[in-house]
């Protein structure tokens, strides 16, 4: 039996879950990596003028036969189009969920925010429903997921791969977490492959190995007379890649028959639970989230994107809200009069700058300024730097522009110590194009190149 959880209890228990001290996507889950989030404590600051964002109307999202199951897991169990696997793998990781309910239910919990906008779009492309389920087991349905190998998102990828399918990552914003564009980047890259290989078990094990391991794979086979299905290239795959298309079936063996396992699914409505705002001016996270009368951590269930106080005003950023909460924000936007964003950027042109100066300069405190551009404890800037700043004037009321946005890197290194020696520098990397390094995780100021490229594109596991 299928037990209904109203969308505000479930979004309610999500919140929980995704608090910035609570994260942790894989829970208990043996050998998993750690699961750290990307977005820090906001600085407080008073709710500041709206005058150029828009609501976009509801869009009719799925054809109307879509609607004939009752929920989102009837949908997924609809368009099941991938042939099933049958071996002890599965059944391993099958007899593993069973035993886990708590778990099954928290990472549901998530996906409840997020399932139906994935099956639509696997829809509209005539994919196979069951993809909706793969980041049950990339990410726990979590956004703010990231690897050991600085893969993150729901989706998990890593930077590289990332920019590959046009997923921005500079100081403001990382795509790899955001729900619209990576659900759209994983989705053509899982085409992609399957175009590459006329075979979603092998499209799924690219996804996970790489396409260059799976093509070698297929050639040591075929110049061995074997066959080169999914099963006949296990034994040369990673232990991660032979088990990754199995832990798909096994939820997929669960989503078809909860009962069968002694478990209990939500009722997923089958509506959109979330619409898109546009927004074309700077505004800051926590004004965003008041005119929405969401709190914090709602805004940023779907939202996950944002990693600074401030959401720049790009022509191409949208903001995700409940459907209920974004009328409110329309009409909440329409009667507000105050300054919409209480940030701007700085950059520092004096070497070992340091937080407590610029505090004072800014009215500020130098926590504020630490959280609002994630600097650590006893930390001095480097010439060069672009950091964010309270606006201390109206003349300061000009939006951060899309090339500062994108450009926009934090050096710093440690205070000098009474002996006059410095610790090692650390920087957070520049997101340009043509940069290697990673564009969101602080890195020692020695790597120049991501940790990542000499593995697999991504990190994955239960």
């Amino acid at each position: 039996m299928q037990a209904r959880i109203p969308k505000s209890a479930a979004l309610a228990a999500l919140m929980a879950l995704l608090a910035p001290a609570l994260v942790q996507a894989y829970d208990e889950a043996p050998g998993l990596p750690t699961v750290t989030t990307a977005l820090s404590p906001l600085p407080k600051s008073p709710l500041p003028d709206i005058s150029s964002l828009k609501v976009n109307k509801p869009a009719k999202m799925v054809d109307e036969e879509a609607f004939r199951e009752k929920d989102v897991w009837g949908r997924i169990r609809s368009g099941y189009a991938i042939p099933d696997v049958n071996n002890e793998l599965v059944a391993k990781h099958v007899n593993w969920y069973a035993t886990r309910p708590d778990y099954i239910a928290r990472t549901t919990a998530r996906a409840s925010l997020y399932l139906f906008h994935v099956v639509t779009e696997l829809e509209k492309r005539n994919m196979p429903t069951e993809l909706a389920l793969l980041p049950f087991i990339e990410s726990a349905f979590n956004p703010n997921a990231l690897s050991s190998a600085n893969a993150a998102g729901m989706w998990q990828f890593v930077p590289g791969t990332g920019r590959d399918f046009n997923l921005k990552q500079d100081a403001f914003k990382d795509e790899r977490r955001g729900i619209l564009a990576s659900t759209d980047a994983a989705l053509t890259y899982l085409q992609r492959l399957y175009d590459m290989f006329g075979d979603w078990q092998l499209a799924l094990a690219a996804y996970n190995w790489g396409e260059g391991s799976v093509q070698k794979a297929i050639k040591r086979n075929q110049a061995a007379g074997k066959p080169t299905d999914f099963e006949s290239l296990a034994d040369l795959m990673p232990a991660e890649t032979r088990n990754y298309v199995p832990k798909l079936q096994a939820v997929k063996n669960i989503v078809a028959n909860p009962q069968q396992y002694g478990l209990n699914l939500p009722l997923i409505d089958n509506s959109p639970y979330f619409m898109a705002v546009d927004k074309t001016s700077d505004i800051d996270l926590t004004v965003a989230a008041h005119l929405a009368e969401l709190s914090v951590d709602e805004f940023k269930a779907l939202n996950p994107q944002f990693k600074r106080p401030v959401i720049t005003g790009d022509e191409q950023t949208k903001i995700l809200l409940p459907k209920e909460n974004a009328e409110k924000f329309h009409l909440n936007l329409s009667q507000w009069t105050k300054e919409l964003s209480t940030w701007t950027t700085h950059k520092i042109t004096s070497a070992r700058e340091s937080i407590s100066t610029l505090a004072s300069r800014f009215h500020t405190s130098p926590e504020v300024i630490r959280q609002a551009n994630n600097i650590p404890q006893k930390s001095v800037l480097k010439a060069g730097s672009t950091i964010l700043v309270p606006k201390i004037s109206t003349s300061a009321s000009v939006d951060i522009s899309s090339d500062i946005a994108e450009s926009a890197t934090v050096a710093y290194e440690a205070e000098r110590s009474n002996n006059g020696k410095s610790a090692k520098g650390y920087k957070l990397a520049k997101a340009g194009k043509s940069d290697k390094s990673s564009p969101v995780a602080l890195v020692k100021a020695r790597v120049s190149r991501d940790a990542a490229k000499s593995k697999s594109h991504r990190k994955t596991s239960h």
